[in-house]
């Protein structure tokens, strides 16, 4: 996922950024309203992480801007206020989960994870792909019961797939979906993971459309 951390406290920052980023998503890091604001007008986010806290203002003002404009991308709001009216408050301003300072990471990462289920329409984690099955919380998957092991570059590029079952994505758009601003991208990157994933998962998992870019097609989540 393409994910916007908006955190001004520089360590805790760091330490967000790199355990998210080792997760497999993309994440852009600012500090300040302002700069949130810039970046959600050039780029669209999968996720917000959103201190409320800032230097030049209220993390929930900024939420309800999002929101005042129709924005659906899902948030979850990382700050230090732990009364019951600040939670309040910040759900009914539109936020999707809350978290208190301070957090275990892997909590952080597990919220993460069943957010983006229920905004993707498939809040059950295991999810049937043909001949795989796909457990989104443990990222694992099985090929014919044979475990398939996959780097967290090949994971995040799956689960852009899965987020958007059926839907053609374009080579950019998928290049926004793993690497956060600054990134170098060597031009045959995209097609590199596609061909990994294929010998990984099954060469007709993934669909090709010359000149426009790929996708993946499935039956929908599924139980045990």
């Amino acid at each position: 996922m393409r994910i916007l951390l908006v955190e001004d406290t520089e360590g805790l920052g760091e330490v967000i950024q790199d355990q998210v980023a080792d997760e497999g998503h993309a994440v852009d890091w600012v500090k300040c309203i302002s700069q949130a604001d810039s970046s959600l007008r050039t780029t669209d986010y999968d996720l917000i992480l959103l201190d409320l806290m800032l230097p030049d203002g209220n993390g929930i003002d900024l939420l309800k801007k999002i929101r005042n404009l129709g924005e659906t991308t899902p948030v979850i709001i990382l700050t230090a206020r732990d009364q019951i009216s600040d939670r309040i408050n910040g759900l009914n301003a539109g936020a999707d989960d809350y978290l208190v300072k301070p957090f275990d990471l892997s909590e952080l990462c597990a919220r993460i994870a069943a957010v983006s289920r229920r905004y993707a329409g498939n809040p059950n984690p295991i999810i049937h792909l043909g001949a795989l099955e796909v457990d989104m919380t443990k990222h694992l998957i099985f090929r014919d019961g044979i475990t398939v092991n996959l780097t967290a570059r090949e994971w995040a590029l799956l689960e852009a797939f899965i987020q958007r079952p059926g839907t053609l994505l374009s080579k950019s758009q998928l290049e926004d979906h793993l690497y956060a601003f600054g990134s170098e991208i060597e031009s045959n990157t995209i097609e590199v993971y596609i061909s990994r994933l294929r010998k990984k998962l099954g060469k007709d998992q993934l669909e090709t459309v010359r000149g426009l870019g790929y996708r993946m097609g499935y039956s929908g989540p599924q139980g045990r």
